[in-house]
Parts: structure tokens; C-alpha cells; sequence
């Protein structure tokens, strides 16, 4: 994933109810139980079906620093799925998302204006309706650059067209992302 969808991804794991499991036995015992089998999880993870076995038997303990981050992000991503997609469709139904950005905000404008790209920090309220869209890409599997205009295009009809009451043809740009975190 990108800036964009993991930004998303991290927005929807704040709305988790319990932590993750810590040791690297419950974690693998957790994909076991959801992926259905030692072999299912030894491919997830890249390594042997014995090596999974070994862990979910407590056998080993520690894990390499490479494992156990794949096998953290591994277990983060199945995590608490309910409550995962409650916190979307309440997104994008009722409440929307905060955006806070720091990046290059460009826009194709008439010849002559004063429009050149700066770097800006914005804190803005998205309404539910962009909040939709953007889960809804990301569901659909959408490349970061779609991500990334879609955002670009909610952040232009916000905040620089402000709801249509101001500068209408504005298209916004939205590049050289330093910083982007959604909350729900």
C-alpha cells in the first residue's frame, strides 16, 4: 500500500477494541485459527510449515526482527474484522474522517496567477461522502494514485472551493505528501 491507504488502514485500527496478541505464539495460534492450517500460515509468512508448528507449540519464543514484523502486520491485518468494517460504514455513513496533511498543493489555474504549488498543513473534516469513496476504493483495490486524487479532489471541494462558494474551475494537485493521517 501507499501513504494514502495506509494512512487509511491505521485510521480503522485506532477504532480496535482489544490489542493484538504480544507473544509470537498467540499471534501464530490467531493465524492459524483464521488462515485454517500450518501450511496456509507458513505460506502467508514465508517460511517452513514445521517453523509454525514450532511456535504455536511455544518451542520458539523469539522471533527474527524480519518474522516478527510479518507476522505482526500478518495478525494486524485480520484482526477484529467486525469492528473493523463497523468503523468504515460508520465513516461513511454518519461521521466522516479528519484529515491532517502536510504537503504540496498545486492547481491548474488560468495563466498568470498566483497559484504556484506550496507546501501547506491542513486539518480539515471530511464529510461521509468522501469518507465512502475512499474506503470504497481501497476495498476495490485502487492504486495509491487513485487513493491520492480522490483525497486531492475531497481536500479542493473542502477547503479551497469551499462547498462551491469559491473558485469553482480550481483542480487541485496534491503531491510531495510529507505527512497524512486520517482519523475516524
Amino acid at each position: 500500500m501507499g501513504i494514502v491507504g495506509d494512512g487509511l488502514e491505521r485510521a480503522v485500527q485506532q477504532a480496535f477494541t482489544r490489542p493484538i496478541p504480544k507473544s509470537a505464539g498467540a499471534q501464530m495460534r490467531y493465524l492459524v485459527k483464521q488462515l485454517k492450517g500450518t501450511r496456509a500460515v507458513a505460506d502467508a509468512l514465508g517460511v517452513s510449515q514445521r517453523t509454525v508448528e514450532r511456535y504455536v507449540k511455544d518451542q520458539i519464543r523469539r522471533p527474527r526482527p524480519d518474522l516478527a514484523q510479518r507476522l505482526q502486520d500478518a495478525v494486524r491485518t485480520r484482526w477484529q474484522p467486525r469492528i473493523r468494517e463497523q468503523a468504515r460504514r460508520q465513516a461513511a455513513t454518519s461521521t466522516g474522517l479528519v484529515i491532517d496533511t502536510r504537503a504540496r498543493f498545486g492547481f491548474t489555474a488560468a495563466p498568470g496567477t498566483t497559484d504556484d504549488a506550496r507546501l501547506r498543513h491542513l486539518t480539515l473534516a471530511l464529510p461521509p461522502a468522501y469518507a465512502a469513496r475512499l474506503f470504497d476504493a481501497q476495498q476495490a483495490g485502487a492504486t495509491d494514485d487513485q487513493l491520492r486524487d480522490i483525497t486531492a479532489e475531497a481536500l479542493g471541494e473542502i477547503y479551497f472551493r469551499d462547498g462551491g462558494r469559491r473558485a469553482q474551475a480550481l483542480m487541485v494537485e496534491f503531491t510531495d505528501v510529507e505527512q497524512l493521517d486520517f482519523e475516524l
